[in-house]
């Protein structure tokens, strides 16, 4: 599986994360936890990048944002609550066309425990 090493170390992060913080923040609150986590782990996370919409590579429709950057390998959006990953799959599948990334990782921080869904394009 692709980038399979990175996406582990992200999923044991977000466990540590839950494991700390338990249910009920900000998804902010999660991101810089998260983050803080992935850096003593010696991965790289990019905050917050601006990911842009082209139309036909000329035009450009807009922008978005991503949650996470890791590595320059996977992108992570997170979500705190209890939707199902599934519902996020085409908002993550843009991000990654957008920023040329094949790998991304859903992140839950929901009631009970973490949920997370890979989508590899």
């Amino acid at each position: 599986m692709l980038h399979k090493e990175i996406t582990g170390k992200i999923i044991r992060a977000a466990t540590e994360v839950y494991n700390e913080l338990g249910f009920g923040y900000y998804e902010k609150i999660y991101e810089n936890a998260l983050a803080y986590e992935l850096s003593q782990m010696d991965l790289n996370c990019e905050f917050q990048r601006e990911l842009l919409v082209n139309y036909k590579g000329k035009v450009n429709l807009g922008k978005f944002v991503a949650d996470l950057i890791v590595d320059n390998k996977v992108v992570v959006e997170l979500k705190s609550g209890s939707t199902r990953a599934e519902f996020h799959i085409p908002q993550i599948l843009n991000y990654m066309k957008a920023a040329n990334i094949q790998v991304g990782l859903i992140i839950i921080f929901g009631r009970e425990k973490v949920f997370y869904k890979r989508v590899i394009i």
